[in-house]
């Protein structure tokens, strides 16, 4: 089947890396766009988020509703915003961030993003095997444990990061027809658990739960905004890079708003509604199992097929977005060959945490959540940067030496780089890290403020990230300044 977004068809291996995407081939819209976060989104682990918010935050179901709608889908237009500079650019989101911090001084934000990339597909990675695992033990009657069936566990992991591999490697005009139609049956399955889910929910403690104080709310947002599209707004510019050049910016914000707001709003909502008058969701080490067990015996299947698709989904456009970032640290390698080395670190990673390790879920989690912080001083930057740029020169983007546009002093745009690193500390000044209240690795000296104990702490990272940089000047590209904008 023919794409209709590049010279190349669903099914080709898409050759393209880094480089800039000639005019010729951007003839992609919106509506694409909106299905790739749409699919991305549709895991049924967005569950948990919303069971959080009635649980944790005390929030009425109608309060639940308006904190997705303003974290989730808000969130996930600050993604569009970024893929219009790959409008722009036609080059990938951390590509186009050599131009703002300098060829030397994006390697900061790149590997910090790689780093995020790998740890959330390695968690995409472990879930699937144990809802593989999960998925054997009823069909077997007997319970089956990763470590006891370590072959078993092996063929899993393979299985999903093969499934991947199938579709990240390929590329860009695969990538969009695998979402889409996968939205459809596994958004059908996902309305069909949803519907047997809301058969146990306490309709009168609905009703009749009291609101909770604007703070809570508050407060709600900023989780759902740092757990749903702050995550992803490293990878907007790498799916909107072969769009026509007469895209509005408007559509774009919305398709990544609407595409993946839609899905999490649905799921948020239910997962509150399953949380009132009972916390186990919220409170569980494992959601998978948890949400399981809401279910009768012969409803588990397909549940357990919605979760392992869902997270497949999810992890297609995340290895794919990784690969982009493993060449932008300068790798001289084909996109296919870097996606590979992905996979074989997730799948590394997989075997240690499954077979190995003692835990897994919360150091780990904890360790890749942090990275939120320097992600969301990076977006903050990012975001006020687009303000003035209108061209990204894709020669210079190429270029790492110092006869590049963007090398700056020493390869570094210091304006940026400063700016990212203080908003950085300071972020971390705000922030306790550790994987229970009594496994504290450390503690920010500003963690006890309001701020700080309510988990905003990124709030601050990314207001002061932009605002540093917006003081400052920005980096103005001098020698490209006066080449005619693009209309994006």
């Amino acid at each position: 089947m023919s794409s209709s977004n590049t010279g190349q068809s669903a099914g080709q291996l898409e050759t393209r890396g880094i480089e800039p995407v000639p005019e010729g081939e951007c003839n992609g819209h919106p509506q694409q766009l909106f299905w790739v976060w749409f699919a991305a989104n549709i895991s049924i682990l967005g569950l948990p988020l919303g069971a959080t918010l009635v649980a944790f935050r005390g929030l009425a179901i109608w309060q639940a509703i308006i904190v997705a709608i303003l974290g989730a889908a808000g969130s996930f237009a600050v993604v569009g915003i970024i893929s219009i500079a790959g409008c722009r650019g036609r080059a990938p989101s951390l590509t186009l961030s050599r131009a703002i911090f300098g060829v030397r001084g994006n390697i900061g934000p790149t590997l910090v993003s790689l780093m995020s990339r790998l740890g959330w597909e390695t968690v995409n990675t472990t879930t699937a095997a144990f809802v593989l695992l999960s998925l054997c033990s009823i069909l077997f009657g007997s319970p089956v444990e990763a470590k006891s069936a370590p072959l078993l566990t092996l063929v899993f992991i393979a299985i999903f990061v093969l499934l991947t591999l199938s579709v990240s490697g390929l590329g860009h005009a695969t990538l969009l027809l695998i979402q889409r139609w996968a939205t459809y049956v596994f958004g059908a399955l996902n309305i069909l658990v949803g519907g047997f889910l809301c058969a146990t929910i306490d309709w009168s403690a609905v009703f009749n739960a009291t609101p909770a104080p604007l703070s809570a709310m508050i407060i709600g947002i900023g989780t759902m905004a740092a757990g749903t599209g702050i995550g992803w707004a490293n990878a907007g510019a790498d799916m909107s890079r072969y769009q026509h050049r007469s895209v509005k910016a408007v559509r774009l914000v919305a398709s990544a708003a609407f595409g993946a707001g839609i899905p999490l709003v649905l799921l948020i909502t239910l997962g509150g509604l399953l949380s009132v008058g009972n916390h186990d969701l919220a409170s569980a080490t494992d959601p998978i199992v948890a949400i399981r067990d809401m279910l009768p015996t012969w409803m588990a299947v397909p549940y357990l097929i919605t979760a392992f698709g869902g997270l497949l989904l999810s992890n297609n456009l995340s290895v794919y977005s990784a690969g982009l970032t493993t060449l932008t640290l300068g790798l001289k390698v084909k996109r296919v060959y870097a996606v590979v080395l992905d996979i074989i670190a997730i799948f590394a990673g997989s075997i240690y945490f499954m077979l190995i390790a003692e835990s897994f879920y919360g150091p780990f989690i904890t360790f890749i959540s942090l990275l939120a912080v320097p992600i969301t001083a990076w977006v903050g930057i990012f975001v006020v940067d687009l303000i003035h740029r209108h061209y990204y020169s894709p020669k210079d983007l190429l270029d790492v030496s110092p006869s590049s546009a963007y090398w700056y002093r020493g390869g570094v745009e210091w304006r940026a780089f400063g700016a990212w690193a203080l908003a950085i500390v300071l972020g971390f000044s705000f922030t306790t890290i550790g994987t229970t209240e009594q496994d504290v690795w450390f503690r920010g000296f500003l963690s006890d403020s309001w701020l700080g104990h309510n988990g905003l702490g990124w709030i601050v990272t990314f207001l002061v990230a932009g605002g540093i940089y917006w003081v400052l000047g920005g980096a103005k590209d001098r020698r490209t300044a006066l080449i005619e904008p693009a209309h994006a």
